[in-house]
């Protein structure tokens, strides 16, 4: 069963869910969430009124990346729409300013992004992505990245599990971080007084024109 929640344009889906739950079966059920751009707090509000009602959510999926963010930072499964309908084509973001991947990435694999870049999935050792933004992982970051690859410094390196073999922003390198991460915290790296620093996660992602 998948339960859509309705067009954001028409009706909040909280006001809408009670009517919509009225022909969902209990148990287990996909969620397709459109365009709609959820936060950590809303998903874990629509997660508790759909578990109060006597289902739960088997796998989500988006068209919104910020919601696939918030998504797997609560550890909900979260998968990117591929395909937007005209309208949300016209509402997405331009060309270049955000690549996505779904899939892992293994040693040898290099990929990289003249905007920002949105792994989902994990990048093993051996393997190097870089972006002129932002760079962000979610799966495990175990390979080499580099974000702000043109010199932008206030770019970022978010992960779900931040233990990259190498880190890079704009022209400052460092290695990865040797302890364990700590388990459903996403994290992020950015420059701070020219030095690298790793502290939680903003799980707002970036729209680059």
């Amino acid at each position: 069963m998948t339960l859509h929640l309705p067009d954001r344009h028409l009706q909040h889906w909280r006001d809408a869910l009670p009517a919509l739950l009225t022909a969902c079966p209990l148990g287990q059920l996909d969620l397709h969430c459109g365009d709609w751009s959820l936060t950590c707090s809303d998903l874990r509000d629509l997660q508790r009124m759909l578990e109060d009602s006597g289902r739960q959510i088997r796998r989500l999926h988006a068209m919104n990346t910020e919601t696939v963010v918030s998504a797997t930072a609560i550890g909900l499964d979260g998968q990117l729409c591929e395909h937007l309908s005209p309208e949300e084509t016209k509402q997405s973001p331009p060309p270049g300013s955000l690549t996505v991947h779904q899939g892992t990435l293994r040693s040898g694999d290099h990929l990289q992004s003249d905007g920002s870049l949105l792994v989902v999935g994990d990048v093993n050792p051996g393997a190097r992505i870089s972006a002129a933004g932002d760079v962000m992982v979610w799966g495990r970051l175990r390979g080499v990245a580099h974000a702000g690859r043109d010199g932008a410094t206030a770019a970022r390196i978010v992960s779900m599990h931040l233990r990259p073999l190498q880190l890079r922003i704009a022209y400052v390198v460092a290695r990865g971080p040797e302890d364990q991460p700590v388990t459903g915290m996403a994290e992020q790296a950015r420059l701070v007084d020219g030095e690298i620093v790793i502290e939680p996660a903003q799980t707002q992602a970036p729209a680059m024109a």
